[in-house]
């Protein structure tokens, strides 16, 4: 699993790109799965959750079409990746 967190300027322009080309690029990548969430204090801010092995991940990070396809995501900044700090059972 991989979280990260962006802040946006248009939320409906970043879910539109993010359901679509995002998704293609995903899946090409072996990604199995996202959800998105929006963070309750700061409208602008948007939590990822996608379902993917980290080596995956870093091919999608590597692939040269995803720089142009992140700038149509309205990103006020890059994405942040959230560091977990406990991992439990159930």
């Amino acid at each position: 699993m991989i979280v990260t967190v962006v802040k946006v300027t248009d939320l409906d322009q970043f879910l539109a790109v993010f359901a679509t080309k995002g998704k293609v690029k995903r899946r090409e990548h072996g990604c199995r799965g996202a959800r998105v969430f929006l963070d309750p204090d700061d409208h602008q801010r948007v939590w990822a959750v996608f379902d993917w092995d980290a080596e995956d991940y870093a091919g999608f990070l590597a692939d040269p079409e995803i720089p142009a396809i992140a700038r149509k995501l309205a990103l006020v900044a890059p994405p942040v990746h959230a560091v977990a700090a406990a991992e439990y059972d159930s």
